[in-house]
């Protein structure tokens, strides 16, 4: 191949490469490889790490529902988890949620509440990630973080995580993750018995 062809080559992979990057889904397809890292057992996030801004931030919002003050509600498809609070109002905070195959939808209730949760993967999950530890003890560099609370007769939790860089995504196994600040918050503000309502999208 010429010095000409070669150059020609490179140009047309280059621009190939950039109007690809402009192509519908190209952007989720990207941010699902980059997430799909599996968990990470023993990384201690720093206090920036674990510092949401913009709309993933907790926050009060504006929200109407039927539901009763103190009624937990998750959005999977927008990321957020609402705690309905008195005349249409509710705190939002930003979660991670279950990736593609691993995403439901019920009514469960908090069974149990647990502070710096043991973890212990499922079998699943080892087939997937063999490396993982069969056993870890709660504390820092946990994936669950310092909260979880358990869903019903369910394997799954609302818990916290040790990778804050995944609150937006859809990355976890069926559970919800929220920063090391939100799950604590969260976690005081809610007894064992309260409602929680799973839905693939919240109507505002």
């Amino acid at each position: 191949m010429n010095v000409r062809m070669a150059f020609l080559t490179r140009a047309a992979a280059v621009a190939i490469a950039a109007a690809a990057a402009f192509l519908p889904g190209a952007v989720a397809m990207a941010e699902q490889v980059d997430m799909n890292v599996g968990e990470q057992p023993g990384h201690v996030p720093t206090p920036e790490e674990n510092q949401l801004s913009g709309a993933f931030e907790r926050q009060e919002v504006f929200f109407r529902t039927t539901e009763a003050p103190g009624t937990i509600i998750i959005d999977s498809k927008n990321r957020f988890l609402y705690l309905v609070q008195p005349d249409n109002r509710a705190l939002r905070y930003g979660i991670g949620v279950g990736r593609d195959g691993f995403q439901w939808q019920g009514v469960e209730k908090i069974s149990r509440k647990q502070e710096w949760p043991d973890w212990r993967p499922p079998p699943e999950m080892i087939e997937r990630q063999p490396y993982l530890p069969r056993f870890m003890a709660g504390g820092p560099g946990n994936p669950l973080g310092p909260r979880a609370m358990y869903l019903g007769k369910t394997v799954y939790r609302i818990h916290g995580t040790n990778q804050p860089q995944t609150i937006g995504h859809a990355v976890s196994s069926g559970c919800f993750r929220l920063v090391d600040d939100d799950i604590v918050d969260l976690y005081d503000r809610v007894p064992v018995g309260t409602k929680v309502v799973i839905k693939q999208a919240v109507a505002l």
